[in-house]
C-alpha cells in the first residue's frame, strides 16, 4: 500500500482545518479521531470571538461545518487510536489500537484535555455531579445549586451558562479577583444567579450517592466552610495531551510540543498545531491558523523529499 501524503492525529478545529488545506492541496490525507470530530471546541456552547459571526455559533455547529467541509475536499477520516509514531526511513509508520498505517508526513493535532483539581471526592463522583464540561451536563442541574471552580474565560462562560439551568451558581476562585476578559466579568457580576466565593478553594467533595457539598478553605486565613451544591464543574485549565510523542520530540516542561512557526517539530515531517503547541494564545481561531500553517508545511516538505 502506497503510504499517505499526509497523516492528522486529532479531529478538532487544528486537525479538521488541515484536514481541508491539505485535501484542498490534492494530498492523500487522513484524518485519524478515537472520539468524535469537534475535540473541546464541540463542547462549548457559545463561540463569540470567532470571526464571521455577528451573534457568535455554536460549537458543534462550527465543528459539524468544518468537518462536512474537510471531507467534501475528499479527507478521509477514520475513527481510530494512535498508539505510537515510529519514524521509518524517511516515512512515519503509525500503529492504530486496529491497525498499521503509513505516511510520509504526521500533523499531530491532539490537543488538551481538562486539568483535574485532584482532592478527595473529584474521581468518585465523576459523573455523579462532578463535570468537565457544562454544555453536557448543565441540563441535568435544573433548578439546583451548582459550584464552578476556576476564574479564567472558560470558567466564567460555562457559569453564565449554568445560569440557564441552575437556581444558583457558586464560581469559587483561589483570588480575589477573576482572570476572564473584562466583557466576561461584567456579565458575570451583573447576573443575580452568580455568587463569588473569593479566595478559596475546594479540599474535597462529598455525598451519598451523588455531589452533596464542596469543603472550602479560604486560602487568606484558613478558614473552612460546607457549601452545598448539587454538581461541581472544574475548570482550571487543560494539560495537553503529548504522551504520545513524550521522549520522540522536544517538548516543554508544562508537555506543550515546541514548535518554529512553521509548525515544524524537532523531527522532520512531524508538525504539531493547535492546542498542543507552545503558545500564547489558546483559541479556536488559533487553532484553525495553525492548522492551515501546519498542512502548507507538509505539502512544502512533501516537495522536497
Amino acid at each position: 500500500m502506497h503510504p499517505y501524503d499526509v497523516a492528522i492525529i486529532g479531529g478538532g478545529p487544528a486537525g479538521l482545518a488541515a484536514g481541508i488545506y491539505a485535501a484542498r492541496a490534492a494530498l492523500q490525507t487522513i484524518l485519524l479521531e478515537k472520539g468524535m470530530p469537534g475535540g473541546l471546541a464541540a463542547s462549548t456552547e457559545l463561540i463569540e470571538n470567532y470571526p464571521g459571526f455577528t451573534d457568535g455559533v455554536s460549537g458543534p455547529e462550527l465543528m459539524m461545518q468544518m468537518y462536512a467541509q474537510a471531507t467534501r475536499f475528499g479527507l478521509k477520516v477514520l475513527s481510530s487510536n494512535v498508539e505510537s509514531i515510529i519514524p521509518d526511513n524517511g516515512l512515519f509508520k503509525l500503529k492504530t489500537d486496529d491497525d498499521e498505517i503509513k505516511t510520509k508526513t504526521v500533523i499531530l493535532a491532539t490537543g488538551a484535555q481538562p486539568r483535574t483539581i485532584g482532592v478527595p471526592g473529584e474521581n468518585e463522583f465523576h459523573g455523579r455531579g462532578v463535570s468537565y464540561c457544562a454544555t453536557c451536563d448543565g441540563a441535568f442541574f435544573k433548578d439546583k445549586a451548582v459550584a464552578v471552580i476556576g476564574g479564567g474565560d472558560a470558567a466564567v462562560e460555562e457559569a453564565l451558562y449554568l445560569t440557564k439551568f441552575a437556581r444558583r451558581v457558586h464560581v469559587i476562585h483561589r483570588r480575589d479577583e477573576l482572570r476572564a476578559a473584562k466583557i466576561l466579568q461584567r456579565r458575570a457580576m451583573d447576573n443575580p444567579k452568580i455568587n463569588f466565593q473569593w479566595s478559596r478553594v475546594v479540599k474535597s467533595i462529598t455525598g451519598d450517592q451523588t455531589v452533596e457539598k464542596v469543603l472550602l478553605k479560604n486560602v487568606k486565613n484558613g478558614a473552612t466552610q460546607n457549601l452545598d451544591v448539587d454538581g461541581v464543574f472544574v475548570y482550571v485549565g487543560t494539560r495537553p495531551v503529548s504522551e504520545l510523542v513524550s521522549g520522540l520530540i522536544d517538548i516543554d516542561s508544562n508537555g506543550y510540543i515546541i514548535t518554529d512557526e512553521e509548525m515544524r517539530t524537532s523531527i522532520p515531517g512531524l508538525f504539531a498545531a493547535g492546542d498542543i503547541r507552545q503558545k500564547l494564545l489558546r483559541q479556536v481561531v488559533t487553532a484553525v491558523a495553525d492548522g492551515a500553517i501546519a498542512a502548507v508545511s507538509a505539502e512544502k516538505h512533501i516537495d522536497n523529499l
